[in-house]
């Protein structure tokens, strides 16, 4: 496993485009995110406590990864080191401290009808039942057991 530093100083190694494809944001972006996250965290965690265990750069790296790659919370939590719960909790405070920024949320319906570069395309991704013959008592045939061994 590696540690908080190698994970995020090994993701900085990387080139720009490099980092794009594996993280998902440009490097300039994830910093964004990063200012973010820190101030939210510092709103949060004003009295003196016990620190988080991942890195504000752990938290980041962890939802992105969520998003990006939709890994498990479980695969998540054994490879960042903590617990699922937890790595459920950072992933929804992440989301939420970026959505309060306003930097990071999604257009609304509004927005999105009005703005004329965006096409809109609907998918129809209801489920429907396989169509399957019914399994009735005349359609099977029980089998006879020989009594003698």
């Amino acid at each position: 496993m590696f540690g908080s530093l190698d994970r995020y100083e090994k993701a900085l190694e990387l080139s720009n485009e490099d980092f794009k494809q594996v993280i998902g944001v440009k490097k300039e972006t994830f910093d964004v995110m990063v200012e973010i996250l820190t101030l939210a965290y510092q709103a949060k965690h004003k009295r003196r406590g016990r620190h988080a265990k991942l890195s504000i750069q752990d938290m980041l790296l962890m939802t992105l990864k969520y998003w990006r790659q939709y890994v498990t919370q479980l695969e998540l939590s054994i490879e960042f080191e903590v617990g699922e719960a937890t790595t459920h909790d950072v992933i929804i405070w992440v989301e939420n401290s970026l959505a309060k920024s306003k930097k990071f949320s999604l257009l609304g319906r509004g927005a999105l009808l009005e703005h004329p570069e965006i096409e809109i395309v609907l998918v129809d991704v209801t489920e429907s039942p396989i169509e399957r013959p019914k399994k009735t008592s005349d359609a099977t045939t029980a089998v006879k057991r020989n009594v003698t061994h």
